[in-house]
C-alpha cells in the first residue's frame, strides 16, 4: 500500500522545479518545455521513480514525463532527482483520466504501464488503465508510430488488457507471460521497484505492446 498523506508533500511538489506545477499550460508545447526536438515518452503512475530514471540516463536523446496522482509518491521521486538530477525527465502530479488535456495530439511517442492497480471489480473495469476507455485517451496523445508498454504480475489484468487492446481497435505487436524468461521480450529490460520485489517472491511477469 502507498503511502499517501506525507505531511509537507504537496509544498514541497510546488516548490521543485523538475515538477510542471500548471501541466494543461503545457499542452502542445513540450518540446518547448524541454527545450529539444527529441521524442517524448510518459509513464503513468510512475511510483518513486526508480524506471523512468533509468530510462533517462540510458536514453539521453528522449525527454521522459512522469505522471503520478499521489503526492507523497512523487516527493520520493522529487527527492531521488535533488540528489541525483537528470535533465531529460519531468513530473506531474495528475490523474490519468486527464491526459488528454495535458498532451496534445501526436505529442507522445511512447507510453510505459508498469502494475497499474488492478481495480479487481467488474463495476470499476474502465478505471484500468489498459481498458479500451484509456486506449482512447492514448490514441489521441500518441504519434503514427506510437505505442503502449504494460506490465504486470496480476494474471487477471493482463487477460483482461489482452482483451481491451482488440477491443479498442489496437494491434498486439507483442506479449509473454513470463518477462524474465523471454529472451525476446526481455531485451533490455528495466525493472521497477515492484517488478524487482514481485519477481524475487517468483512471481512471472507479464508484458505486451500494443500499437495504434
Amino acid at each position: 500500500m502507498r503511502l499517501r498523506n506525507i505531511p509537507g508533500s504537496r509544498e514541497a511538489i510546488a516548490a521543485s522545479s523538475w515538477c510542471i506545477q500548471e501541466p494543461e499550460e503545457a499542452k502542445g508545447g513540450w518540446k518547448g518545455i524541454f527545450g529539444n526536438e527529441n521524442p517524448i515518452h510518459i509513464e503513468i503512475g510512475m511510483g518513486k521513480g526508480q524506471f523512468l530514471m533509468r530510462l533517462a540516463k540510458a536514453n539521453p536523446h528522449i525527454n521522459y514525463v512522469g505522471i503520478e496522482k499521489y503526492s507523497s509518491v512523487l516527493l520520493r521521486a522529487l527527492q531521488k532527482m535533488e540528489e541525483s538530477p537528470i535533465e531529460n525527465i519531468r513530473f506531474i502530479r495528475m490523474d490519468a483520466e486527464d491526459l488528454c488535456q495535458v498532451f496534445g495530439e501526436g505529442e507522445v511517442s511512447r507510453i510505459y504501464l508498469n502494475f497499474s492497480d488492478p481495480w479487481p471489480k467488474d463495476r470499476h473495469a474502465k478505471r484500468r488503465l489498459t481498458s479500451r476507455q484509456f486506449f482512447s485517451r492514448y490514441q489521441a496523445i500518441l504519434d503514427r508510430g506510437g505505442a503502449v508498454e504494460f506490465k504486470t504480475d496480476n494474471a487477471g489484468l493482463f487477460d483482461f488488457s489482452l482483451e481491451e487492446v482488440g477491443a479498442a481497435g489496437w494491434k498486439l505487436d507483442g506479449f509473454t507471460r513470463d518477462l524474465h524468461h523471454d529472451a525476446a521480450m526481455g531485451k533490455g529490460n528495466v525493472m521497477t521497484e515492484y517488478e524487482e520485489r514481485f519477481s524475487a517472491m517468483g512471481n512471472p511477469i507479464h508484458k505486451l505492446i500494443a500499437s495504434r
